[in-house]
């Protein structure tokens, strides 16, 4: 165990305390250890090998006794544990220190469930990973009603629930509620639970206030050992319902990452074989499982995406001083579309400040603000507000026809057709009602603010403020310095982004900036292997190695093709030797369709048409090889130009908007491990041992 302890120099400590408790109702004595890594509820509990060893003996300390009822587990304020302590994870250079590290939790929580008298664990807050495990070794479980997030998120990050979670929790609520926390939420962009969604489930016996949590979890617990509380638990079904929970589990995973994670296929696995295992083969089952995915580049850009987006995402790189930001009391949208009415809803709900928007005509503007005001009263409906809190914000967004309505506005964002001459038409009449502090943020997805800005008085206070739809769902915002932008307007742009919860990256005035210009250019390949021949269907299939939300065709047709052609032909204006421009795409715009798919996702056989006559068609492997090859050389065209900073935030934009597989670490780690960063630009985007094991 040292040896692991000297891996992990770096951890913070979760030390376990215990205490003696006196129950009511004369059900005797407690002895409640406290998981405590003395900092508050921002640094979470996490378990490392020191942490593990601290529990251990706390255990050694409890069960050497003879005078007391019970043993309970819990956490400091707000937070229970959130499992394994990471940071020492990409340090490990040798199989059989990965493999000690699984042995070494199963050892210590299995004596919760071995000791001479019951065990309690009270999940008081977070619980996660390797917290929720330690509680499913206890004999009971009670939960807090304020819980804000349970789960056994591993395999979003490249692991397995590996100290019991595969094998005890199938066996406490069934396989099909397991792999709902198992395989389920981690797909669902990592989905946490509530507390009383953990009680719903099964996994915890009873669920109280946060208020008097404890006292209520101690006084339950009195009852349970007095006899006066029987924990009555459904019989799992270990026959059909089991295999078929696995069966459809399985073929959600492979419909999804068509094999490109195999975190998920061998939590699967696990769950499958603990249907008939014994807890000490399961357990042992988990440490090889572990051991071969702490070994794997998967696991090392899963942990290099999590940091990504835990930190880097939250210290913005190049980002201007934030004392420099001025304060933001009131919104203007112009427009009064759908975009313009998801902008409008996220300003008042998130700032709660006045947000008016402005278009043509009363029509409009009344189906824009009704818009908004219909998705406040689902939340009241759905009890995510209260009545008062909606009424507030239905008061915060109103709507005029005029631009005068921006005079006292701090911040307009224009959120219309996406063409120069307009943008820049709508800027100029709102600059002749606005302050000259007032930043004018522009959410297009391809066009210059520097071209866009040049007109006004006060260009410096243009900012590019880039969306991703669903704007309520998809974390991520690039934001675009023009050529003439100050530090000013950046500034207040950056702070704006933070009071929406957004994650802000700072994108160089370039076509379709980071997110757009990738997606597009892996989209130029795949159509332009369809325009030489090769069928829809083969060259959809090609990007499934990657392991993307959904194919490039299925994407187009969310986007909208006549949107994608629009982006493709502002970066075929840039760079046409990169970004072809497709006849038979513009062929299908201008015929009016949709995607290339009918409602029942059969392809349209007019689409088909349009896309007939290629006489070069590839195989799926060449189109990915093409594909890939084409990202590393436009990638590293974006770095050259200085787009961003650094890779990473090539890997963060990918990620955070458009959804990008964690177990990917974005793009450049795969373009890295595959080969085709040297081949296609002649050197790797991050050193050996970033993303990936060292060399």
């Amino acid at each position: 165990m040292s040896d692991i302890a000297k891996i992990f120099e770096d951890e913070v400590v979760t030390h376990a305390r215990v205490r003696d408790v006196a129950l009511p109702y004369g059900a005797g004595t407690l002895a409640l250890i406290t998981l405590d890594n003395g900092f508050d509820h921002t640094k979470p509990n996490t378990f490392g090998p020191n942490g593990l060893a601290e529990l251990n003996a706390a255990i050694d300390q409890v069960a050497a006794r003879d005078d007391i009822a019970a043993v309970g587990v819990t956490g400091k304020p707000f937070i229970f544990a959130v499992g394994a302590d990471l940071k020492g994870v990409p340090l490990i250079r040798r199989r059989e220190d990965a493999a000690a590290i699984g042995k070494l939790g199963h050892d210590v929580f299995r004596r919760l469930g071995e000791l001479d008298v019951p065990s309690f664990a009270y999940y008081n807050g977070a619980a996660m990973g390797g917290g929720v495990e330690i509680g499913l070794h206890c004999t009971y479980r009670t939960v807090s009603e304020g819980v804000p997030a349970f789960a056994l998120p591993e395999a979003f990050l490249g692991l397995v629930p590996g100290w019991g979670g595969t094998y005890l929790l199938p066996n406490l609520i069934g396989a099909e509620k397991a792999l709902k926390v198992v395989i389920e939420n981690p797909l669902a962009q990592n989905r946490m639970l509530k507390g009383r969604q953990a009680y719903e489930l099964g996994i915890a016996d009873a669920i109280f206030e946060s208020a008097d949590f404890l006292e209520e979890s101690l006084a339950w617990t009195a009852r349970v050992l007095n006899g006066e509380i029987t924990v009555r638990r459904p019989e799992v079904d270990k026959g059909k319902a089991w295999d078929d929970a696995v069966a459809m589990a399985r073929w959600t995973v492979e419909g999804k990452l068509h094999g490109a994670a195999p975190s998920y296929t061998r939590a699967l696995d696990l769950v499958a074989a603990a249907k008939d295992r014994t807890r000490d083969e399961g357990f042992a089952a988990e440490d090889e499982a572990l051991a071969d995915l702490i070994m794997s580049d998967e696991l090392r850009a899963g942990l290099y995406a999590f940091d990504l987006t835990q930190k880097r995402a939250k210290r913005p790189a190049g980002a201007p001083d934030k004392a420099l930001a001025r304060p933001v009391t009131k919104v203007g949208v112009v427009g009064a579309g759908l975009m313009a009415s998801q902008l409008a809803l996220l300003f008042a709900r998130r700032l709660e400040v006045p947000v008016v928007l402005t278009d043509l005509d009363q029509e409009r503007l009344d189906k824009g603000v009704g818009y908004a005001h219909g998705e406040i009263d689902k939340l009241l409906g759905k009890g995510r507000v209260s009545p008062d809190k909606a009424n507030r914000l239905k008061s915060l967004i109103t709507g005029s026809l005029t631009k005068d309505a921006f005079a006292d506005a701090d911040f307009v964002i224009e959120a219309v057709f996406e063409e120069m001459s307009v943008k820049q038409k709508v800027f100029a009449e709102v600059e002749e009602y606005v302050s000259a502090e007032c930043v004018l943020a522009t959410n297009t997805s391809s066009l210059s603010v520097s071209e866009m800005a040049s007109q006004l008085r006060h260009p410096e206070r243009v900012v590019g403020f880039h969306f991703f739809n669903p704007v309520a769902v998809l974390p991520l915002l690039e934001i675009v310095r023009g050529e003439r932008t100050d530090d000013a307007a950046l500034a207040t742009a950056f702070a704006t982004g933070k009071a929406l919860k957004k994650s802000c990256v700072l994108v160089k005035d370039a076509p379709a900036f980071v997110v757009n210009r990738v997606l597009l250019r892996l989209l130029a390949e795949i159509v332009q292997a369809v325009d030489e021949g090769t069928p829809i269907e083969t060259a959809e299939r090609a990007a499934a190695p990657l392991g993307l939300p959904m194919p490039p065709f299925v994407l187009m047709g969310l986007v909208g093709p006549a949107i994608a052609l629009h982006v493709n032909e502002t970066l075929h204006a840039a760079f046409p030797d990169r970004f072809p421009l497709s006849e038979n795409l513009a062929k299908m715009v201008a015929a009016g369709k949709t995607g290339v798919y009918l409602p029942d996702f059969t392809l349209d056989p007019e689409v088909v048409e349009i896309f007939a006559g290629g006489t070069r068609p590839s195989t799926e492997e060449q189109v990915l090889e093409r594909a890939l090859a084409a990202l590393a050389d436009e990638i590293r065209i974006m770095l050259d130009e200085g787009v961003v900073a650094a890779a990473q935030d090539i890997d963060l934009c990918m990620i955070l908007g458009a959804g990008w597989p964690f177990h990917l670490g974005g793009i450049t780690p795969y373009l890295d491990r595959s080969g085709v960063s040297e081949k296609a630009t002649g050197r790797r985007f991050l050193e050996p041992g970033v993303a990936s094991l060292a060399g």
